[in-house]
């Protein structure tokens, strides 16, 4: 059986290489609709595969803080990198150009993660994450798997080359959120939400 849980967030980036020279050349923004897809063929003690109410937690932290923030490519010029940190509290420093393809991808190796390290207590049981499916504007989506997460030919994805601005940390309920993730330490789905 497969879930869907949708977040939504505005993000402004430049896309460099792109064919679309406004796109290649100038900062814009996006109305983002981001699907987590969750399968498993079991049902938890709720009879869920896995419960909404535990996605608006971390993962729902990790997928806001490109919220009103400004994505950048860490491969960008150096002097438009530090501009944009410097007249933005609210940045995402990716070490992949942030398209929506690219988006999916680092979406998908967050929550895949967070997912890994989180013990449930609720019978949940081998509950994997299906797909990131990014909704860059109405008509157009990048909809990553497994598989391209961890793509080599599309380029390797390190969580620890992904920074998010002090800004962005402070808004999380646990600050050390993603430096936890890094370390592999684990986190416990709660019993009530």
């Amino acid at each position: 059986m497969i879930i869907r849980k949708l977040f939504k967030f505005e993000n402004a980036h430049i896309v460099r290489g792109c064919s679309s020279e406004k796109c290649r050349s100038s900062v814009h923004g996006h109305s983002y609709k981001i699907e987590l897809l969750f399968e498993s063929n079991f049902l938890d003690n709720g009879q869920m595969v896995y419960d909404f109410g535990l996605m608006k937690q971390n993962m729902k932290a990790l997928v806001e803080s490109f919220d009103h923030a400004i994505a950048i490519w860490s491969g960008d010029n150096a002097e438009y990198v530090k501009d944009m940190k410097k007249h933005s509290a609210r940045w995402v420093e990716l070490p992949v150009s942030p398209s929506a393809e690219q988006f999916s991808r680092v979406i998908f190796l967050m929550i895949d993660k967070l997912l890994q390290l989180t013990t449930s207590v609720n019978g949940e049981k081998e509950v994997k994450l299906s797909s990131v499916i990014v909704h860059e504007t109405q008509t157009g989506y990048a909809q990553c798997f497994v598989d391209d997460a961890y793509s080599k030919q599309m380029g390797t994805i390190a969580l620890e080359d992904i920074v998010f601005s002090q800004d962005v940390k402070e808004e999380w309920a646990d600050s050390e959120l993603f430096e936890k993730m890094k370390r592999g330490e684990k986190f416990l789905n709660p019993l009530s939400v």
